[in-house]
């Protein structure tokens, strides 16, 4: 296709970081210098929906990346070549230098053409070439609220009670579907800084090929309220103004205090979608960047649950309070110390509810296993009790098994610590597990948690019995 187009063959094909999808991208070059982009995309239907959304847009007038040419049968195509600068990149450079005021006036171009895109792209659009389905519905509500559930919240191991949780997503979905009629307007689906390509400064939008037909809010919502993006209030506050200002060129009518309140709603299911999404990848598939994401997400939660306008959600009260008892989880606590300590956190766990996971990216640090001391769990007197209580103390302790295991432990962890202090490291992970996560793994993180925190004063000790639910910091 390369060479029908250019007249010879590239010079130069090189590989480039595409989605996460199993689409593959390749820059191809000529002789002269002039570049293309080469897609090969195993889903033939989600390569048919990009290629007919780039040529409706780009009809509309809209910047997109022009698709040049198309195999056959539509397994690959050309497309231009938009450069490698995204608007991410920009983002992370301001949040750098400390200062949003020299980007500001291009976030503000961005989020005034994603207006543009959904009424005028939108307003035309034949959205049966929309993959994989065509419009917002119950069931894209529902797949992204079960997301959260299945992906987050259960492997969270937060208890809660399954049906009065579903009374409210019914509210919720139905609150949702009740405000998202907009009219012909489109829905890219996954609208972020990401997804904005900028050359010669102006934007242009990628990544839209799971776009459809649907609610104007939720790709606000994606670009404003973005994790990873961060914006300071100040500038979300400019780029909504600056969008109802754009969407009342298209809506005469528009109720700018009942869109405020909807928006709230889709806050609420966009967060929600999000952490299901950190949760696969994060918690179940451990992947670095998504697990790291996971505590500025439920910040992020926890200021929108309490956030001017948030009275909107009383109508969920149980999702509410279960999303409550989410960000006060000690397994989610924050990850780096703001004044630059080190911080040990012990961990007793269950083996049947997995490692905890260490939230910092940094990876590493100890779990030891507690399951080959003699158990006390096994004697009717002692099931009810915990590592916490003296008859069982008195258990692990009456033959010495436990006290040289510890001893032991000690002996790898203090020089370690000893290192982290002495370099100047803010995290160790320390973790306990035994088999139900309240006998052997608390009496060891307990006598080693204060073990360390007598040890090495200059540490912040996090004590954290994650299936007893509870937390104690020493040296605070």
């Amino acid at each position: 296709m390369f060479e029908r187009l250019l007249g010879s063959e590239p010079q130069t094909v090189s590989p480039i970081c595409g989605s996460a999808s199993s689409r593959q991208y390749f820059r191809m070059t000529a002789e002269d210098g002039h570049s293309i982009i080469g897609v090969v995309g195993q889903d033939l239907k989600e390569n048919a929906a990009f290629i007919a959304l780039a040529r409706h847009f780009a009809s509309c007038g809209l910047p997109v990346p022009e698709v040049l040419a198309v195999s056959a049968d539509g397994s690959a195509y050309l497309q231009e070549d938009l450069g490698d600068l995204i608007l991410a990149d920009l983002v992370a450079q301001a949040h750098k230098e400390g200062s949003f005021a020299p980007l500001l006036p291009l976030l503000v171009s961005t989020i005034e053409l994603l207006a543009k895109f959904q009424f005028e792209g939108g307003s035309t659009l034949d959205y049966s070439l929309c993959y994989p389905q065509s419009c917002f519905d119950r069931r894209m509500v529902d797949f992204d609220l079960n997301y959260f559930k299945y992906c987050f919240l259960k492997p969270s191991s937060l208890e809660f009670d399954e049906i009065a949780l579903q009374n409210d997503y019914e509210s919720l979905a139905l609150d949702i579907l009740a405000c998202a009629d907009s009219g012909n307007t489109f829905l890219s689906r996954d609208f972020q800084s990401r997804n904005v390509m900028i050359r010669d400064g102006k934007p242009y939008f990628i990544d839209f090929q799971s776009g459809r037909r649907g609610p104007i809010h939720y790709d606000l919502v994606s670009f404003v309220y973005q994790v990873r993006a961060a914006y300071p209030q100040q500038v979300k506050d400019a780029l909504v103004d600056a969008y109802i200002g754009a969407v009342k060129g298209y809506l005469p009518d528009f109720d700018q205090d009942k869109f405020m309140q909807e928006l709230m709603l889709f806050r609420l299911f966009r967060m929600l979608q999000v952490l299901g999404a950190y949760g696969f990848r994060g918690l179940v598939e451990h992947k670095a960047k998504f697990v790291t994401s996971i505590v500025p997400a439920l910040k992020d939660l926890k200021q929108l649950l309490h956030c001017p306008g948030s009275e909107v959600f009383a109508r969920y009260p149980y999702l509410c309070g279960v999303l409550e008892s989410l960000c006060d989880l000690p397994r989610f606590a924050a990850d780096s110390p703001a004044d630059g300590r080190l911080e040990v956190k012990v961990y007793s766990f269950s083996y049947k509810k997995g490692i905890p996971e260490d939230l910092t990216g940094n990876g590493g640090g100890y779990v030891f296993d507690c399951r080959s001391i003699h158990n006390p769990g096994r004697y009717e007197e002692y099931k009810k009790l915990t590592g916490l209580d003296d008859p069982v103390i008195r258990f692990l302790e009456e033959d010495g098994e436990v006290l040289e295991y510890l001893d032991h432990v000690y002996g790898v962890v203090d020089p370690h610590v000893r290192t982290y202090l002495r370099r100047g490291f803010t995290n160790l992970s320390i973790s306990f597990g035994c088999t139900g996560g309240q006998h052997r793994s608390v009496y060891c993180a307990e006598h080693t948690a204060r073990h360390l925190a007598a040890a090495f004063p200059d540490a912040r000790i996090r004590l954290i019995h994650r299936e007893r639910g509870s937390e104690t910091i020493f040296n605070e």
